[in-house]
């Protein structure tokens, strides 16, 4: 029996619900026509996006950021050899070793944001990261060896050589992730650590642990930092006003040169090494790391956030970083930086465009291609099958029908997104 006044009772459709599960958000604008894509769905093959039909997909923002950031790597070796004569030119190599590698720094600890101890995610630091260190942490030695006929140079994974101490930080910094998301204050925390080594010239080569420990700040900053952080800085007010930051950064540079070392900015040595007393240490962290920040900030605020011709060579910044050293080394060993030209302007603009077109050379797909083996092998051989992977796949969830959300520089990233890109920020 049945109240309802319809003899077979209310078989109506029952209406939907107000707001569907798998949106976060009220939609807003015109309703979707029948039939049109819905506006939140994966657009295969869009700017930004990885392959088709993937379900993982990079920002451009990063990559365009990784990319500009290591062809500044790449002019601050090229100009080291040629600096010292000219005062112009030491300004400016300063300016630019004071937020290049902190900007590296802040993305690599913004994208370490999801690790843990996962087995996926260690196989990825190990295969990605920590091989890498030991491949060219013996490259280069053998490499002095043959070029500088220096058949007594030696070969330690314990002492990064050149280029080298960038994986092994980023090993360290890493596997240090879920402390420092499970601390209270984890940035203060971080400065007072690098503060401390700065003081403390007994830590030794090691590790080289005085660039791990003094460089902490910035990877812990990334940790904490959320995607609306780099919107703040993308604004036209902050691009704008990012102009006079530089003009001024480059005056105060072309001062300090003949007053300052500029080993300060390479945060491999303890104040006492610099030659300066003890507490110029960490007035000097504190101070670096208010100016580093600065000068990041309005680096950032220039980056584009479309995709460029250059934003798929952001995804071989390892390769460029790793590779470009060998050129440099070479140069130095063979004596090519020695010609007068070079130490003439028009030869430093010659010799800064000559490392821009290499490194874009070295990060491009043709380079990968034939350096997977050392950069990023499969080495499934030695490790054991992770059960739960699959459930873990990226495509999984939209096989299920969930919805897609946006990148991290459009606002919240998925975690496949944020995998793609985090293997090594450099």
């Amino acid at each position: 029996m049945t109240d309802s006044p319809r003899p077979n009772g209310n078989r109506r459709t029952p209406l939907p619900p107000a707001t569907p599960p798998e949106t976060d958000a009220p939609r807003t604008g015109p309703p979707r026509a029948a039939g049109s894509p819905r506006a939140d769905a994966p657009r295969t093959g869009a700017p930004g996006s990885g392959a088709p039909g993937s379900g993982k997909r990079r920002d451009a923002f990063f990559d365009n950021a990784k990319y500009l950031a290591i062809v500044l790597v790449a002019i601050g070796h090229f100009w080291e050899p040629i600096k010292g004569d000219s005062r112009s030119l030491e300004a400016a190599y300063t300016v630019v070793y004071a937020f290049h590698m902190p900007a590296f720094i802040i993305v690599s600890g913004y994208f370490s944001r999801g690790f843990d101890m996962r087995p996926d995610r260690l196989r990825r630091l190990i295969t990605g990261v920590a091989v890498p260190y030991i491949v060219f942490e013996t490259a280069y030695p053998l490499f002095k060896r043959v070029v500088d006929s220096d058949p007594q140079q030696e070969i330690s994974l314990l002492d990064p050589w050149y280029l080298t101490w960038f994986l092994c930080a980023l090993v360290v910094w890493r596997l240090t992730t879920p402390i420092w998301k499970a601390v209270r204050h984890p940035l203060p925390l971080a400065l007072g650590i690098a503060m401390l080594a700065s003081v403390s010239p007994q830590i030794g080569d090691d590790l080289d642990l005085q660039r791990v420990l003094q460089f902490l700040p910035y990877f812990v900053l990334g940790l904490c930092m959320k995607p609306e952080h780099f919107h703040l800085v993308r604004r036209r007010s902050v691009r704008i006003l990012s102009v006079p930051v530089f003009v001024c950064a480059s005056a105060l540079a072309w001062w300090a040169e003949p007053r300052m070392a500029t080993g300060w900015f390479y945060h491999r040595d303890s104040a006492q090494e610099l030659g300066a007393p003890w507490w110029a240490g960490p007035v000097m962290v504190l101070v670096l790391f208010a100016c580093s920040l600065l000068l990041t900030a309005c680096f950032f605020a220039w980056v584009p956030g479309r995709h460029m011709w250059f934003t798929a060579l952001g995804a071989g910044t390892l390769y460029g970083y790793l590779l470009h050293g060998f050129v440099v080394k070479a140069g130095d060993y063979q004596g090519w930086f020695e010609p007068s030209v070079l130490h003439e302007p028009a030869g430093a603009v010659a010799l800064t465009v000559f490392a821009a077109a290499l490194m874009t050379f070295l990060c491009s797909k043709p380079v990968q291609r034939v350096f997977r083996f050392a950069m990023e092998p499969k080495m499934e051989w030695a490790f054991k099958r992770d059960a739960a992977e699959p459930a873990r796949a990226p495509g999984r969830r939209e096989r299920r029908g969930k919805r897609a959300e946006p990148a991290a520089g459009e606002g919240r990233e998925t975690p496949a997104s944020r995998e793609t890109q985090e293997q090594v920020s450099v």
